[in-house]
């Protein structure tokens, strides 16, 4: 089962739903889905394996 969680594109400020592997931690960089442009994406778990997701510009 994959993690969603909903972030806003740091570009154009769109509300997407990003979809996040449950083995995933550490850095990736995803392309907006409206405006193409690319974000630097952060994901960490916490102790418990709940998920946390930041975007900034790449």
């Amino acid at each position: 089962m994959d993690d969603v969680v909903e972030v806003s594109c740091p570009w154009c400020g769109e509300r997407q739903e990003l979809w996040v592997d449950p083995a995933t931690t550490g850095q990736m960089v995803q392309d907006c889905d409206v405006c193409c442009r690319p974000w630097q994406v952060f994901v960490s778990r916490d102790e418990l394996g709940q998920l946390q997701v930041h975007v900034e510009r790449s």
